[in-house]
């Protein structure tokens, strides 16, 4: 059973194989030291090469046809595999395996078993069977199901997806763990997991390409793929600073702190040299990576002081979601080995940029067509304008889905802010390309060097397009960048399943539209024209090559009718709506249940986030900062600075004086604003009121307390500043 239906049979053994991407064989068991880069990748990786060299030639046909067409995979293959794989990872020093798998908190689990069972002579032995690799049955009852099920009904199933190789992880300790990659589901069979959506959303739009390809005469390809590279920035600072202050530590970003004399304004961190205690960092953590199979490819300084980014080569969307969770785990790890903090929080802090991930999607066929890569013959650009425009037909009619998979609580302090795109979904084509596609629809002439002619699809070439649109437009939420689209809301701490759930889905359903028009033509060229000038006169109002951070585009996006939801509270109901309810529905992606269960989580984290936040905020008041106002007062009323005569010691104590009482007044404010909201019964008034009530709350608690800041003396002030934190790594 295969994980794109996430183990329906209550019990079953299933072995959750789907169609998927192989990955580059490498090196085997080679140490660290004195290793190439072509030695340490995929080291740690049981990959297509590993499973040539240990496996029997018909179990590895066998298992090949499973990941490649989703066959059943039968006990005595999957035994096979398991002592081959068990074998394989003792040979490198493991002594436990885990199913690894990705719950909807967003961030990975794992339950880690020894190999050992006892002989009867007293001994221990290695085993790992067949059924010990396929299926899990791990307690559910702690993971967030949104109703999936009830608590005291604790059975949940893990099932292999052998689309993503099993690998390694070795932790600071020496202690190396066999990771199966597995999907997770309830008694059931609903996902209660991130990765069994994503497999099944791979896949719908698979088949839905598929068809428009043969509609068209491809007669070569059998399967498209779609493939995503996750571009991932982050924050770093000394640990010794992260353990000072109680927000980062529960938080994850600084709930006060009154602005350093210096942030970005120089221009001088991006793209700068990198200080040799990062350069050692990334590093260490390239070479993690690279033993993984994660293909880190790109490293730099980022645009705020202490941010940076990783991005890798791009894979299959499976595997890229699965890559970039040990991205932001080993990031975590590796930092703390270099005594510093790795900050994955969308804003850590205020007043500098915050961090997001470029998510960069597109198609492939298994036979190598990137089929958003616009080519050079008159057939390659005709398949190229049919995908092109059905993801503008997709994106325009599901901008409001789109949308809601950004929403988190932290994503809300960095959409919009004019260091990420705007909340309004928009498409960035380059001014050539929108041009192209305006002349195509009304059918007049397109110029170029060589002169101005009519275009007709499939007989004559298009113009050819720059391949320089990369950085054309960096505030576009949704932007083509020459053979991908770069979907750039993402948040910095977010899975990227989700988004290319959304991706992939509404992709499926415009394909599946356009497929079937193509098959019915007669004359299929003229039909692709057709449907060009349908979609640019129904959608086209979705393409904005313009600045998205400015006010005319809110008033202009206004005009076209593009939702702009501002929040994730608002933003979160588009995935209860009719419209997802089908759309989901019909690609057997999320049943109407499955998507009320991820509301439901989404909103309540949202609340819980807050909370915490709140919380947070409150103790640091009353049991920091209050204090130390008190103290800076007790200074400032002695006998030594009443006699001055200047004043000024009499206009500090007043401000002070008037800070503090502030700080008392509107720390009790946000007491009993937590009060109110946390006693709030349904789950969506409750979030309204963390969002409206409680953060308001605090917002007026932080302009106090960093007021205070900015008159107690350094030596006075509880917790590391900005400038800490910014500046001293």
């Amino acid at each position: 059973m295969s994980a794109s239906s996430c183990c329906a049979a209550k019990g079953a053994h299933a072995h959750a194989c789907c169609h998927g991407h192989k990955t580059a064989g490498s090196a085997r068991g080679v140490k660290t030291s004195g290793a190439t880069v072509p030695q340490l990748f995929g080291a740690n990786v049981f990959n297509d090469q590993v499973m040539r060299e240990r496996l029997p030639k018909e179990t590895y046909r066998a298992l090949q046809k499973t990941i490649n067409t989703g066959a059943p995979l039968q006990p005595e293959v999957a035994a096979v595999v398991a002592n081959a794989m068990k074998d394989w990872a003792i040979e490198r020093g493991a002594t436990h395996y885990t199913h690894w798998f990705q719950p909807l908190t967003g961030s990975t689990a794992e339950k880690h078993d020894s190999f050992i069972a006892p002989a009867m002579d007293g001994s221990v032995i290695m085993e790992f069977s067949g059924k010990q690799l396929i299926q899990g049955e791990p307690d559910a009852s702690s993971f967030p199901s949104g109703g999936l099920r009830v608590t005291f009904e604790a059975r949940g199933y893990t099932a292999w997806d052998c689309t993503s190789p099993a690998f390694l992880k070795e932790d600071g300790a020496g202690n190396v763990t066999l990771c199966i990659p597995t999907a997770f589901c309830s008694y059931n069979g609903e996902a209660l997991d991130k990765k069994t959506p994503l497999l099944r959303s791979m896949t719908a739009v698979s088949k839905q390409a598929m068809r428009v390809l043969q509609a068209m005469g491809n007669t070569t390809s059998t399967k498209v793929i779609s493939t995503v590279g996750a571009e991932q920035e982050y924050f770093l600072l000394d640990k010794e600073y992260f353990h000072k202050r109680l927000d980062l530590m529960s938080c994850g970003r600084t709930l006060f702190g009154a602005p350093a004399p210096k942030g970005q304004e120089l221009e001088d961190q991006y793209f700068g040299a990198i200080k040799d205690r990062v350069s050692s960092y990334m590093k260490d953590l390239d070479i993690e990576l690279w033993k993984m199979g994660v293909t880190s490819k790109t490293k730099h300084n980022e645009v705020a002081p202490s941010q940076y980014e990783m991005a890798p080569v791009f894979t299959s969307s499976n595997m890229a979601a699965d890559h970039n969770q040990l991205v932001m785990e080993t990031m975590k790890k590796v930092a703390l080995r270099h005594n510093m903090v790795c900050l994955l929080h969308e804003k850590p802090y205020a007043g500098v940029n915050g961090s997001g991930k470029h998510n960069n999607w597109s198609l492939s066929t298994d036979d190598g067509i990137n089929l958003l890569e616009p080519g050079q013959t008159p057939e390659d650009n005709a398949q190229f304008l049919v995908f092109l425009v059905a993801l503008v037909k997709a994106v325009d009619r599901h901008a409001d889905i789109m949308r809601a998979t950004c929403g988190s609580a932290g994503n809300d302090h960095r959409l919009g802010a004019n260091e990420a795109p705007p909340a309004i979904i928009s498409i960035f084509l380059g001014q050539e390309l929108t041009n192209i596609l305006e002349k195509l629809a009304k059918g007049e002439k397109i110029c170029s060097s060589s002169g101005c002619q009519f275009v007709k699809i499939g007989v004559d070439s298009l113009p050819d397009l720059p391949r320089d649109n990369t950085d054309r437009n960096r505030t576009s939420p949704f932007a083509f960048t020459g053979n991908k689209f770069e979907f750039r809301m993402v948040g910095s701490s977010q899975s990227i399943s989700g988004h290319n759930v959304a991706l992939n889905t509404i992709a499926a359903e415009a394909l599946d539209e356009i497929a079937t028009r193509l098959e019915k033509a007669k004359d299929v060229n003229k039909e692709i024209q057709a449907l060009i000038k349908e979609v640019m006169g129904k959608h086209g109002r979705i393409i904005f090559n313009g600045n998205n951070y400015s006010e005319e585009w809110v008033k202009e996006a206004d005009k076209r009718g593009l939702p702009n939801i501002g929040n994730t509270v608002d933003s979160l109901q588009a995935l209860v709506s009719p419209k997802a309810i089908e759309l989901f529905g019909k690609y057997n992606v999320l049943s109407k249940e499955e998507l009320h269960s991820r509301y439901e989580i989404y909103t309540e984290q949202y609340a819980k986030h807050i909370n915490i936040e709140a919380r947070a905020a409150l103790q640091m008041t009353r049991r920091q900062y209050i204090p130390a106002a008190i103290r800076y007062l007790g200074m400032l009323g002695g006998p030594s600075t009443a006699a001055g005569k200047s004043g000024v010691p009499r206009k500090l104590l007043e401000d002070v004086s008037g800070l503090l009482d502030k700080i008392y007044t509107r720390a009790d404010k946000l007491e009993k604003e937590i009060a109110k909201a946390v006693a709030t019964q349904q789950v969506e008034k409750q979030a309204a009121a963390f969002r409206d009530k409680v953060m308001a709350a605090m917002d007026s608690l932080r302009e106090a307390v960093d007021g205070l800041e900015e008159l107690v003396p350094a030596d006075l002030w509880p917790v590391p500043t900005y400038n800490d934190l910014l500046f001293r790594l």
